[in-house]
């Protein structure tokens, strides 16, 4: 279900394709076609003058609510204005639960991000290398296995004259799963989107529409996952 982290630099190609340079919010619904259900998707991101503020919310339908996932991550740069610009310090929270699972485990994550990004924002990519932490989670015999790790990496190109954008994220962990005989989790979703303010006359309909695909290993359960979604976004 986690729909895990939007690039905070995708975000900002996305403003920039839909005239909002200062800042980004998107709705997004997606029908999941391996689980039957419809998945909401709400995505903030502000920059600011120490750097940005990234958050999502998602929600599951069956067709009531049966699971909530939500991450806020925040980027320090206080020297924007300089040649290291392009790295940052993350600190990062994740949590959510699930009518099946019950609450998840919390995560609180602290590291490093590298960025770059074309003149135009039209190419953009970060990668995130940091420490995880998940307090409770122990191994088979009962020892806490707290300290992890996790990298993410994100990218996002805006294409055929703006009208297309394929954006999305890796992130890959350590989290000993004794239920699962696991430890290491892949999630990859990469989104392809068809921007209709594009059309003549729709320049403030600001709806997208495409889907992603969600991949996984270990993650929901332990081997390897596709899921397809369909999906349209409005981007506020």
């Amino acid at each position: 279900m986690k729909k895990l982290f939007r690039t905070l630099f995708t975000c900002l190609a996305i403003a920039a394709a839909t005239a909002f340079s200062s800042k980004a919010q998107n709705l997004q619904l997606h029908y999941d076609f391996n689980r039957n259900c419809l998945t909401s998707t709400v995505e903030m991101f502000r920059p600011d003058s120490f750097g940005s503020t990234y958050f999502f919310v998602d929600m599951d339908y069956t067709p009531k609510v049966t699971g909530a996932y939500w991450e806020i991550a925040r980027e320090l740069c206080f020297w924007q204005d300089t040649e290291a610009s392009w790295l940052s310090i993350h600190l990062e929270y994740d949590g959510g639960l699930s009518t099946a699972a019950g609450a998840f485990n919390n995560s609180w994550l602290g590291g490093l991000t590298c960025s770059g990004h074309s003149d135009d924002f039209s190419r953009t990519w970060s990668l995130s290398a940091m420490y995880k932490a998940i307090p409770g989670t122990r191994d088979a015999a009962g020892k806490c296995q707290m300290h992890n790790f996790q990298i993410t990496g994100v990218w996002g190109i805006l294409f055929a004259g703006g009208w297309c954008s394929f954006d999305g994220f890796f992130d890959f962990w350590r989290e000993v799963r004794a239920w699962q005989g696991t430890e290491f989790i892949f999630v990859a979703e990469p989104q392809f989107w068809v921007h209709l303010n594009r059309i003549k006359g729709w320049e403030k309909i600001n709806l997208s529409l495409g889907g992603e695909v969600e991949l996984s290993a270990n993650f929901v359960e332990k081997g390897f996952r596709a899921m397809p979604t369909l999906g349209a976004k409005w981007t506020f």
